[in-house]
């Protein structure tokens, strides 16, 4: 018998005393009300707890119902056990906590550095460019100003002169001024010629090392925000390498094992490489290639056994034949 009251040290005399008592009524360290202490399903008293289910249980659902094939441990080897791991699991997460490695104030610091650095790059690359191009093409229209100021002061001239012949005698050149001031656009760019195509290639070429550089910072915040779908934006090591696995004639391989050329004089050129790290490989990868335009080439992830022919196998991937690409 299980009498399920709380008592006072008085009424617990007698259960403590009287011998029949003791042999038949099941005492227990009292216990806060917290809850129920029943069985919903069956009524009866909770006295054991499944593991796989995180639930306290009577005896009828231990041995009858869903949980009797479960893990299943009274109350106090229960509290013991779940105690012990809550101790395992809290020294776990001290020693990450404590690691210096992903201190708060150190991962912030290694962060911005490494998002600084890239805006640091793209802030030069934007200012370059923009130094370039109003530098240039202020002087260019500082000459035209000249124009400007040249045919104001010439008018002036010729507006004091009151001698008939001297006026006759400067208004050629008046003239001249003032239809060229009159031709000056002060909206227009840099004037034709050698020095605009250069300065026009020189800032296309660093609008293209400014878009690379908005490309890294972009990307380096994407990484930041979700790095399992955006490890592909993160810049590339120098350890990847090309393992040949077929080298055809007029096809070579640089000492670094990074470049892959070909003689097309000799005709028809063919290479199967697979692509691999000198260092441990981490769980995401991001392969960068050049790839030219003028060969027909197929690239995609394959099975090693059937590396040296893609027949043997499933292969994923793009193929660039006769000017056409189409996915494998």
């Amino acid at each position: 018998m299980k009498c399920e009251i709380s008592m006072c040290v008085q009424h617990l005399q007698a259960h403590l005393t009287t011998p029949v008592l003791l042999q038949t009524h099941l005492l227990t360290e009292p216990m806060a009300l917290c809850g129920n202490t029943k069985c919903s399903q069956h009524g009866k008293l909770l006295e054991y707890y499944c593991l796989d289910d995180m639930t306290c249980v009577c005896v009828s659902c231990a041995i009858e119902d869903q949980h009797r094939l479960h893990n299943m441990k009274t109350f106090s080897t229960a509290h013991k056990e779940l105690l012990e791991k809550l101790k395992a699991e809290q020294l776990i997460l001290q020693e990450k906590t404590d690691d210096e490695n992903v201190s708060l104030e150190k991962w912030e610091k290694s962060e911005r550095e490494k998002l600084g650095r890239c805006s640091v790059r793209l802030i030069e690359a934007v200012t370059k460019l923009r130094d370039i191009s109003l530098t240039s093409v202020q002087s260019s229209v500082s000459a035209r100003m000249v124009s400007l100021k040249t045919s104001k002061s010439s008018m002036e001239a010729a507006q004091k002169e009151k001698d008939t012949f001297s006026f006759l005698q400067m208004y050629s050149q008046v003239h001249q001024d003032v239809e060229k001031a009159k031709a000056v656009d002060l909206s227009k760019g840099l004037e034709p010629g050698s020095h605009r195509d250069k300065l026009v290639e020189e800032m296309r070429q660093n609008g293209e090392k400014m878009v690379k550089q908005a490309s890294q910072f972009w990307g380096s915040l994407l990484t930041l925000v979700d790095p399992e779908h955006h490890q592909e934006l993160v810049p590339t090591g120098s350890d990847l390498i090309f393992e040949p696995q077929s080298l055809g004639p007029g096809m070579l391989l640089s000492t670094d094992n990074r470049k892959v050329f070909h003689n097309s004089w000799l005709g028809q050129c063919c290479a199967t490489l697979l692509i691999c790290s000198t260092k441990t490989a981490s769980s995401f990868q991001r392969w960068v290639v050049s790839l030219s335009e003028e060969s027909d080439w197929t690239i995609g992830l394959c099975d090693k056994k059937c590396a040296k022919n893609l027949k043997d196998g499933a292969v994923y991937g793009l193929c660039w034949e006769d000017k056409q690409l189409s996915s494998l």
